[in-house]
């Protein structure tokens, strides 16, 4: 071979990693883009969920379709990362994505059970990262429980709040079932998934908060007659100190380190 055929064989070898490098840095800022757009879909879901109302169903109804168009956002950057993660480049590039789509399926989630009291199964979440041309790229299952798992702490400040509000209480109950219920199921599957057995770590945690303040209430009340008044500003007091300590573990949580910031190196 002569020299200037092996010349441009390293060449062509250093075109490659650079567009490859240059494909990394755009799927980090594009799954960063959808992950701020997914929180803020979360909050939103919060926000209107929460807001006083003679028709709850009407509510939660509202609320899942302005998540769902917030999240649609998010779709939009999915289906320009499309052309970046065909073939065999999803599962090249899988750490770069990994931590938007996560954070997408868990505010999907989150929009879902508001609107059906029900978790999302994994085709439903495929079908929603898709469009008229087809899947955006593959759902990864581990992607799926993962995003679902995260669902349970969102769920945990949905419970807390609703202990608060006047006749939110047997929702809170709801909720509380419900994530009991994720916990046991997704127990089998922390052998095979990663991080898995983390996340079920703060689901426990998050269940354990929904019960402790559900039990508190429950207690008080039984204990003594008190007026509906006296009995939700003792709520207001239980409900107050269980967001000073989800304001602190979301605060250790994110001076951590963990997460999304390591998936997509």
């Amino acid at each position: 071979m002569t020299r200037e055929a092996v010349l441009d064989v390293f060449e062509q070898f250093r075109e490659d990693i650079d567009q490859g490098n240059d494909r990394r840095e755009r799927l980090i800022k594009a799954s960063r883009d959808v992950t701020n757009i997914s929180k803020k879909a979360i909050f939103l879901l919060h926000r209107i969920v929460l807001e006083d109302s003679a028709d709850d169903r009407a509510l939660a109804l509202r609320a899942a379709a302005s998540g769902r168009a917030k999240l649609a956002e998010a779709n939009a950057l999915f289906a320009l990362m499309r052309p970046e993660l065909v073939g065999d480049r999803y599962w090249r590039y899988h750490r770069q994505v990994t931590g938007g789509v996560q954070e997408y399926i868990e505010a999907l989630s989150f929009a879902h059970y508001v609107e059906h009291d029900a978790l999302i199964s994994y085709q439903q979440v495929q079908d929603a990262l898709s469009d008229a041309d087809g899947p955006f790229f593959p759902l990864n299952p581990s992607d799926y429980l993962l995003g679902l798992s995260d669902l349970t702490g969102e769920l945990m400040r949905f419970a807390i709040s609703n202990i608060a509000r006047r006749g939110g209480r047997p929702k809170a109950s709801q909720v509380c079932a419900f994530v009991r219920g994720c916990k046991s199921d997704f127990e089998r599957f922390t052998p095979h998934v990663r991080d898995l057995s983390k996340k079920q770590y703060v689901t426990a945690n998050s269940l354990e908060k929904i019960e402790v303040a559900a039990y508190a209430i429950s207690v008080r009340s039984s204990e003594y007659d008190l007026p509906q008044e006296m009995l939700d500003d003792l709520v207001a007091q239980v409900t107050a100190r269980f967001s000073l300590d989800n304001n602190r573990d979301a605060h250790t949580h994110h001076d951590g380190g963990g997460g999304y910031g390591e998936r997509e190196r």
